[in-house]
């Protein structure tokens, strides 16, 4: 079991910047692919970006490819998530995501809490 826990959303202007972190609780952080995902009101919740295991990889949603950016610390069992150049579009519920494939057992995900991310003027 992985736990997840997401924090850094807040209210902000169009134009602001956040940045999003997500703690796991799990002594093998390394081996999971981490990902952030977002679902706003009434829509479906969608992959934001998401980071490889080794960092190595990343890979974004095309409405924030440029002004978003994930990274992660090892050492630290967290990701973060940069958001700059924010929209009143960005505004959702954002969640992290851990994933993993292991031998003899599966696939392993995990979800957060989610954190409230607001643009507005």
């Amino acid at each position: 079991q992985v736990h997840l826990v997401e924090s850094g959303g807040d209210s902000v202007q169009p134009g602001g910047s956040l940045r999003l972190s997500c703690a796991a609780s799990t002594s093998t952080f390394s081996s999971y692919t981490m990902s952030w995902y977002r679902q706003a009101p009434g829509k479906d919740r969608e992959l934001v970006a998401a980071i490889t295991s080794v960092g190595v990889t990343t890979d974004y949603a095309d409405s924030v490819k440029g002004r978003f950016t994930i990274s992660r610390d090892n050492a630290k069992n967290t990701i973060y998530l940069q958001m700059n150049s924010l929209k009143p579009e960005d505004t959702a519920v954002y969640y992290c995501n851990a994933r993993a494939l292991w031998v003899g057992v599966g696939v392993r995900s995990y979800w957060g809490q989610g954190t409230q991310v607001t643009v507005s003027s």
